[in-house]
């Protein structure tokens, strides 16, 4: 996995893209730049992605790293961020078997981290128990996607969280459009019965 095409042309972060290409004819100063807009959706990406923010936080560094040995292979009119988010999925996948891992990620994110999707409730005006049931709905979505296979979780995060369009999503795993949105719709039926699973029966409530 050491070529990383670069990702069709896209008008998610232009700036990025700018800096990128900046980067990537030797403008070394640019890379202030395009750390600071990738650094936290690389983070935000691998920890949803693995479940532990250490880990994402390491993670993203090395992809980091393995962009800046890779500028001189970035295409002209490519777009940065998809492009990183391959990088940064072959850094976990990298790592992944370094540990000589198992594809089935059993590791619960209550004893190595706060949930991470989606996002509690905020502002003052939230009561107690929508930020309790928010914080529920974080831990179940957040268990099914650890429960899932890898090729599911990271469609679903690509589409749902990162926003990709299916054909950036495809190009960042490697598969078919066709392929991503079928993983990503067991992704959503799984998350969809665990909540369903998590409503209040009728004698529960009497």
């Amino acid at each position: 996995m050491g070529n990383h095409p670069s990702s069709p042309k896209s008008s998610q972060a232009p700036e990025l893209d700018a800096a990128m290409h900046r980067y990537a004819k030797g403008e070394d100063s640019a890379f202030a730049e395009l750390y600071s807009g990738l650094a936290p959706r690389l983070q935000v990406f691998l920890r949803r992605v693995c479940g532990k923010q250490d880990l994402a936080e390491d993670l993203a560094q090395e992809t980091l790293l393995r962009i800046h040995r890779a500028r001189g292979s970035f295409a002209p009119q490519a777009a940065v961020v998809p492009w990183a988010y391959a990088i940064a999925r072959n850094c976990y996948i990298d790592h992944m078997r370094g540990l000589k891992a198992r594809i089935k990620l059993a590791t619960p994110t209550d004893a190595g981290g706060e949930p991470v999707v989606p996002e509690p409730i905020a502002g003052i005006e939230a009561s107690a128990e929508q930020e309790q049931i928010a914080r529920q709905t974080a831990e179940v979505i957040e268990r099914e996607l650890q429960r899932m296979t890898m090729a599911r979780r990271e469609a679903f995060v690509l589409l749902r969280y990162e926003g990709l369009s299916v054909v950036e999503a495809a190009h960042v795993l490697g598969a078919t459009p066709s392929a991503v949105k079928l993983r990503a719709f067991h992704a959503y039926e799984a998350i969809r019965k665990a909540l369903a699973e998590m409503e209040p029966t009728s004698e529960e409530e009497s």
